[in-house]
């Protein structure tokens, strides 16, 4: 049995926010986002895919699956609308991207 870790920023090693910028809502995600990340995301905005204007993920370091779900749901939403984003990504993040469907993404 292990103990429960609070959440916290001195726990959490990756962060995601929704940002209000005058060039328009930014997605931002940064460190490692890992499940813990997207979970603190997901229980301060929910989970219904916010309208962003741009995505910034160039200070990524690790992209978890549901990092990667979370992203990917915040660009298809726009896609849909008939609003691309633009996604700045690291290396990190472009790794993940490029890799095939289906793959495993650890």
């Amino acid at each position: 049995m292990t103990a429960e870790i609070p959440d916290s920023p001195v726990t959490r090693r990756g962060v995601v926010r929704l940002l209000n910028t005058t060039g328009g809502r930014l997605l931002c995600l940064a460190g490692s986002v890992d499940a813990a990340a997207v979970d603190s995301f997901w229980r301060r905005y929910g989970r219904e895919p916010a309208r962003v204007d741009r995505i910034d993920a160039r200070s990524v370091t690790a992209l978890s699956e549901p990092g990667l779900e979370l992203l990917l749901d915040h660009v298809e939403a726009a896609e849909l609308a008939g609003r691309p984003v633009a996604l700045r990504s690291s290396s990190a993040v472009t790794r993940v991207l490029s890799r095939p469907a289906g793959a495993d993404r650890r």
